[in-house]
């Protein structure tokens, strides 16, 4: 199985930008789908943005598409979440997580990482 573990969290300025990192070791990382979700206070888990495991498919919620780029570096054993253009209502704890391939929903996360954003 992947661990998991995320860093990059912090707080910044509406209109400002952050990078999220998230360093995964076990399993051949390469052979995994990767995203992120965020969960608000008082609010679920959603999700935000996903990439395959060839980058071949990278998906956005609504909510951030144009602001939010996710990416991979697969020698590395580790995925990014580029934020820019924050808003205060992006303010969460930002979760990655992983899934094999093969399989639809994601089962492997890490610990999580606070976004705030101050307007």
């Amino acid at each position: 199985q992947v661990q998991l573990v995320e860093s990059g969290g912090g707080l910044v300025q509406a209109g400002g930008s952050l990078r999220l990192s998230c360093a995964a070791s076990g399993r051949p990382f390469s052979t995994y789908a990767l995203g992120w979700f965020r969960q608000a206070p008082g609010k679920e888990r959603e999700f935000v943005a996903s990439i395959s495991w060839s980058r071949g498919n990278i998906y956005y919620a609504d909510s951030v598409k144009g602001r939010f780029t996710i990416s991979r570096d697969n020698n590395k054993n580790t995925v990014y979440l580029q934020m820019d253009s924050l808003k205060p209502e992006d303010r969460a704890l930002y979760y990655c997580a992983a899934r094999p391939s093969s399989v639809q929903t994601f089962d492997t996360w890490g610990q999580g990482t606070r976004v705030t954003v101050s307007s």
